[in-house]
């Protein structure tokens, strides 16, 4: 099994939507997938059918069940904070080992890839001591970034790739998704980035209008054999 692992260098910029079209497009080519996305923070029951989490099984085309969501997001809080503030909210507390151990379990499926989504920014409080930078350097796998085209994004993008090479995290690949508001074209703002990590493939994802954009995106396969 190849195991990614789907970060980003911020919140609400793409990770979701990057992940669901990778499980769709593996998919389409014959390939198995499962995927994880652990600890989501602003889940409610009530809004599921909006959620990170059935956008995943959607992809997977799996049913939305209490199981099926249990078994990709088993740490739910309603807050729409940091998992750190998020948990605390409910009187509860995240243990990295118990995430970690989670994740090298599901790692040892027979699937042919296994799709670990993140939450917010690398640098997220996960626990009360640990980040998400902590907890990838822990799972161990190749890191696929996401990143906005926004103004300011490049700075972000080259600081959120320099922790995680810090940390001895190969970089899979870095996805642009486009931002609603871009104050250059996008292709710019991938040339740029590219001349500081010139050795990772950059790919390019444009706003996609209407429902399931996931099924209607780029393919952003090619980077999966890169990490």
């Amino acid at each position: 099994m190849k195991t990614i692992f789907v970060a980003s260098s911020g919140t609400g910029i793409g990770k979701t939507l990057v992940t669901a079209a990778l499980a769709w497009q593996l998919r389409r080519a014959g390939k198995s997938v499962r995927i994880l996305k652990p600890v989501i923070s602003g889940y409610a029951l009530e809004s599921h059918p909006e959620s990170d989490t059935a956008i995943l099984l959607q992809s997977l085309e799996r049913p939305e069940t209490a199981t099926t969501i249990d078994e990709i997001s088993p740490w739910r809080f309603a807050a729409p904070l940091s998992p750190d503030m998020a948990a605390a909210r409910e009187n509860r507390s995240l243990d990295l080992d118990a995430i970690v151990d989670f994740c090298h379990a599901a790692a040892g499926g027979n699937e042919d890839y296994l799709l670990i989504e993140g939450v917010g920014g690398v640098m997220v409080p996960l626990t009360g001591k640990d980040t998400v930078l902590d907890w990838m350097a822990a799972v161990g796998a190749p890191a696929l970034l996401v990143v906005g085209s926004y103004l300011g994004t490049i700075s972000h993008t080259l600081t959120a790739a320099a922790a995680v090479r810090a940390r001895g995290i190969a970089i899979a690949g870095i996805v642009i998704s486009e931002s609603e508001e871009s104050p250059v074209p996008v292709a710019e703002t991938r040339d740029t980035i590219a001349r500081f990590v010139a050795d990772v493939p950059i790919l390019t994802l444009p706003r996609i209008p209407g429902a399931d954009p996931w099924k209607r995106a780029p393919e952003i396969t090619a980077v999966l054999g890169r990490g």
